[in-house]
């Protein structure tokens, strides 16, 4: 039987250490507490991340791997490359932020559930309008295509969901992310969970004691007031192409 520590409302730093984490579910830490921006910030700081379904408590993971992105080394494929250089797609920065969360929210293909409650939308909607939370969007003219949405913290960027409607509609919004994430001096991106989809855009998987020890040196960094521009004049994709 699992006997997880229960976080209350009482102190949002208040997480048991990473290296307490079990290790079947990898990662599963703690459960409760709220998703307020103050408690979120403080996960994020510390590797953690929320991830529960509807019905159950939140639950705080931290897992034993964790996948990583190089913003400088994204690998783009030959084909993808090719694909690009065609695309008349334009990728834009927090202009349809609750869109982009409600796509990544659809069920997918053969799953009739979705771990972005209606709890986790309203609490990432929110550290967006305080200024932590992220979306890049890609329009096939006024019509939303893909998305990414995370959060920044310092100079680390954690990456929540990203969707398509469109064949390679996560893929253009995931390296027009790296690509701006890039420009802007933050090395890392967070992936998560590896998946083949993002092992073959070049994920890695770093151990949870390195990861950590470099999401604190990030996160302590100082980013100025202007990093994400609401005057972000828009990328074209053909310039994502190699």
């Amino acid at each position: 039987m699992i006997r997880l520590p229960f976080l209350d409302g009482s102190d949002a730093d208040a997480f048991p250490p990473v290296d307490t984490a079990y290790a079947q579910p990898d990662g599963l830490l703690a459960a409760g507490g709220d998703l307020s921006p103050s408690r979120l910030l403080a996960a994020y700081r510390r590797g953690i991340f929320p991830w529960y379904s509807d019905g159950q408590p939140i639950l705080w993971w931290s897992p034993s791997q964790r996948a990583v992105l190089d913003t400088a080394g994204i690998h783009v494929s030959r084909r993808l490359a090719r694909w690009l250089r065609g695309c008349d797609w334009q990728l834009r920065v927090d202009t349809a932020f609750a869109a982009v969360i409600r796509a990544c929210a659809e069920p997918r293909k053969d799953d009739a559930g979705t771990w972005i409650t209606a709890e986790m939308r309203d609490a990432y909607c929110r550290l967006h309008e305080l200024g932590h939370a992220h979306s890049v969007e890609a329009f096939a003219g006024d019509r939303l295509v893909g998305g990414i949405y995370g959060v920044a913290v310092g100079r680390m960027f954690f990456g929540e969901s990203m969707f398509s409607r469109e064949t390679n509609g996560s893929r253009v919004a995931l390296l027009g992310l790296a690509r701006i994430l890039l420009e802007q001096g933050f090395p890392m991106l967070d992936a998560q969970v590896e998946s083949p989809h993002l092992t073959r855009l070049g994920a890695r998987l770093v151990p949870r004691s390195r990861f950590c020890a470099e999401v604190a040196a990030l996160t302590a960094q100082e980013v100025s007031a202007g990093t994400w521009r609401a005057d972000f004049p828009g990328l074209p994709a053909r310039g994502l192409a190699p």
